[in-house]
């Protein structure tokens, strides 16, 4: 007969686990504090104040849109810069990301398709998908996550 009990191991497993959580959701706390605030400095602020109303109309991953992002110039170059959950922060794009860049990354383009008056989330994540190269794989853990959260 088997005189092993393996409660204290679990309990000691789920503990760890939850320490690991928590790591993983102060650091996500930290980076929802600091998100974006690049765009209230100089380097970007008058450009986002000028282009960010006229996106709003535009259909995300259009022509129009596309145009309308040219324009920001040298401040959107900054903004990704100093923004490391933008693929284009990164030489080799989103493989050059965090697990938290992705997350934050995601939220971020969530919230970017609640801005537009057609912003449709799902649609935006094909044309991300398309546009970043994002796999197979992690465009179903995208989809998978968007649908769990009932985004």
């Amino acid at each position: 007969m088997n005189e092993y009990d393996s409660t204290a191991d679990t309990l000691d497993h789920i503990r760890k686990v939850q320490g690991n959580l928590y790591d993983v959701t102060y650091a996500l706390l930290f980076r929802s504090k600091a998100h974006d605030k690049s765009k209230l400095e100089p380097e970007e602020k008058e450009t986002f104040d000028r282009v960010t109303p006229k996106l709003r109309g535009l259909t995300y991953g259009s022509d129009e849109y596309k145009a309308c992002i040219a324009e920001m110039g040298e401040a959107l170059k900054h903004h990704y810069a100093v923004n490391p959950h933008h693929p284009e922060h990164y030489d080799d794009g989103i493989a050059g990301m965090s697990l938290l860049d992705v997350v934050e990354m995601f939220c971020d383009w969530r919230a970017a398709s609640q801005r537009h008056t057609d912003g449709d989330f799902a649609k935006s994540l094909e044309i991300n998908r398309k546009r970043f190269a994002i796999s197979d794989q992690l465009a179903s853990i995208f989809e998978n996550t968007r649908l769990e959260l009932g985004w």
